[in-house]
């Protein structure tokens, strides 16, 4: 079974994460999968908006499949990789249909940085979102990724987040304005998602696309150099310190170095 399903359900495109057993961790092949899909959607009237969501109840995505950081030799192969995913982000941002995350219980890493590019966000009650990288595996999120998710929550909120590696939950959440919605379960959130994708679908399709597209433009021209901050962090011995313990379930030792 694909790692990454689509279906078209009326004028709704939904995306699904399908990796239930490892709580949807993110492939670079699922990654390149819902970029294509964005960057594909007909913009004939056939599909009017796009919905993610992830599989098993668990989780909506928890980041990116850490083993594959383990290839990782050289600061290109770090900036490579954040360049990838900075692609990915821009592709959902840009996709021409609105885009709502139905975002059900774990929201980490990658998969936050999915919702934090998506349109519209519901949360189910047992949301957990964040990016607990201090408290892992040492690493560090890109420029522009932290000026998006600065431009949803603020940017003391972004800081104090990830400087504490703490999770937020869908109360504080909708309190600062990252998600819209709450619904008490995950059958109601894909209920609530399905009934507002129906909605955007009775809205002027040129009027979003514009929106959006402004919106992706004005927050583009405040991202900053960051090359030598993602070499400091990928290049670390902390990093392989962080890899290898997060893998093996043990606390790893920092050193700063």
């Amino acid at each position: 079974m694909s790692e990454l399903t689509h279906e078209t359900r009326g004028q709704t495109l939904w995306i699904t994460f399908n990796r239930p057993q490892a709580r949807n961790a993110l492939t670079f092949e699922m990654y390149e999968g819902l970029a294509e899909l964005c960057q594909n959607v007909p913009t004939d009237g056939s599909l009017r908006a796009v919905v993610l969501s992830g599989a098993g109840g668990k989780a909506f995505a928890a980041g990116t499949d850490m083993t594959q950081f383990r290839a990782f030799d050289t600061a290109q192969d770090a900036l490579d990789y954040e360049a990838r995913i900075e692609s990915v982000l821009e592709a959902v941002e840009r996709c021409p249909l609105p885009t709502v995350a139905a975002i059900n219980g774990a929201c980490t890493g990658g998969g936050a940085a999915i919702a934090g590019a998506c349109d519209i966000r519901l949360a189910a009650a047992n949301l957990k979102f964040g990016f607990p990288i201090a408290r892992t595996l040492g690493n560090c999120l890109a420029a522009a990724n932290l000026a998006r998710l600065s431009s949803l929550m603020g940017a003391g909120r972004v800081r104090e987040m990830i400087f504490t590696a703490r999770l937020m939950d869908a109360q504080e959440a909708q309190s600062c304005g990252l998600v819209s919605e709450v619904l008490p379960d995950e059958a109601a959130l894909l209920e609530r998602a399905a009934a507002l994708a129906d909605h955007l679908a009775q809205m002027a399709p040129l009027t979003l696309r514009a929106t959006k597209e402004a919106m992706r433009r004005t927050q583009a021209a405040a991202r900053a150099e960051d090359a030598d901050l993602i070499e400091l962090c990928y290049m670390s011995n902390d990093f392989r310190r962080g890899l290898e313990a997060f893998l093996a379930k043990e606390k790893p030792e920092w050193t700063g170095t």
